[in-house]
């Protein structure tokens, strides 16, 4: 008991001395370029800041779709060059970065754009991150602030709602030899300009829009319920929850309803906006080991495995349920503070039935449990400023509740 004590404090101690250092840090957000048709001005915005020629980082299946034609033909209007890398995959791999890279050095380019879900904003950021460290590799930058020099422009083209991940400072990294992802978190590698067009998202996939519709959800409610909110934060993150809980049944049902795909990019941009500043937690930490192990989509990941974090944490968060549950219109009148947490618990759950995610992740193995729970704490202690804090029996438990 001693000895747990000792740990939770030195996590608590870490957690306060990085929340104090964070407000020496610049946490200027991207230029936002947003609307019906708006992908189409990014670039006279890219032009407007003297970059002649850009990476195009995509993948194979959105191009097949025809999605970056438009955008490739205002290139062109506007004189800026562009080469494209279409390979990415669906778990971003070092290798994917450094083709990228080398794309990028090959062709003389000035800057990057990412177009698509996730992933490709990964790799774009990852592969950022190598020219402006060429003799660093992935791995060194693993973790907190360890990008060192200033990397080139990255301007991000979200076609899903759901990874927020044109407002975040973090890259997710898969390396497919060791079966792991990791996190490198860097202000630098923040995208210059945000481009949330809801017209390239309504030919998404039922189960894609639910999936990503999820995981803003997750980033918002993790931010949230985190020790290291801000005023500024926490609002966004009640306006993302507010916005997925009015919109996502709507987006999956109806995918060409623009203002409900609108409002999903909304609510995916402002709780990533949320999470950059306060953080993420242990959904995020068993995310990222299921997806290294079984390369799970990190959005349907954080889907299943959110209803048994929020239940681990249970009183530790209960005040902070209530007010999520009051965000999502799912508090009655005359509720006290336990009976809406335990509605908002609730309707996290019903909102995942609806959208069509599966209870249960059956395909985590037994034998693989302890090395989920290594890299599930070795991520989240003593960073992640959650509720409370892991030990080895608390994420076996979660795991095996998850694997059903």
């Amino acid at each position: 008991m001693m000895v747990r004590t000792l740990k939770i404090a030195g996590c608590r101690i870490f957690q306060a001395t990085y929340r104090m250092l964070s407000y020496l840090v610049s946490w200027k957000e991207p230029d936002l370029i947003q609307g019906p048709g708006s992908v189409n001005t990014l670039p006279e915005a890219i032009r407007a800041r003297g970059i002649t020629k850009v990476l195009l980082v995509t993948d194979k299946g959105i191009r097949s779709l025809g999605l970056t034609i438009a955008l490739e033909e205002k290139l062109g209007e506007a004189g800026i060059g562009f080469a494209v890398y279409d390979g990415v995959q669906p778990n971003p791999t070092v290798e994917n970065i450094e083709e990228a890279k080398e794309l990028y050095f090959k062709n003389a380019c000035e800057g990057f754009i990412a177009f698509g879900g996730g992933s490709p904003m990964d790799c774009a950021k990852g592969a950022a991150a190598r020219v402006a460290n060429p003799r660093k590799p992935m791995r060194k930058m693993k973790g907190m602030v360890r990008v060192r020099h200033r990397v080139p422009p990255v301007f991000a083209v979200p076609t899903t709602a759901g990874t927020g991940s044109e407002a975040t400072i973090v890259t997710v990294v898969t390396d497919a030899a060791k079966h792991e992802k990791y996190a490198v978190n860097d202000p630098k590698l923040r995208p210059r300009v945000a481009v949330l067009d809801p017209e390239l998202t309504t030919g998404l996939p039922r189960h894609i829009t639910a999936a990503t519709g999820m995981d803003a959800l997750t980033h918002a409610v993790e931010a949230y319920i985190g020790g290291s909110n801000t005023k500024k934060s926490a609002r966004y993150a009640l306006e993302a929850v507010e916005l997925v809980f009015s919109n996502l049944r709507t987006a999956v049902e109806n995918g060409r309803d623009i203002e409900a795909r609108g409002n999903m990019l909304r609510a995916s941009y402002l709780a990533g906006v949320a999470f950059t500043r306060a953080y993420v937690g242990y959904v995020h930490a068993l995310a990222h080991a299921l997806g290294g192990l079984y390369d799970i989509p990190h959005c349907l990941a954080n889907a299943v495995i959110l209803p048994y974090v929020l239940a681990y944490y249970g009183e530790t968060a209960q005040k902070k349920y209530a007010r999520l549950a009051d965000a999502a219109g799912v508090s009655g009148a005359g509720m006290g503070e336990s009976q809406k947490a335990a509605s908002f618990l609730e309707a996290v759950r019903a909102l995942n039935t609806a959208a069509g995610i599966p209870e249960h992740l059956p395909r985590i193995e037994e034998k693989d449990i302890p090395l989920i729970v290594k890299r599930v704490l070795r991520e989240g202690n003593p960073l992640y400023p959650v509720p409370k804090i892991m030990d080895k029996t608390d994420c076996e438990k979660v795991i095996r509740a998850v694997k059903g």
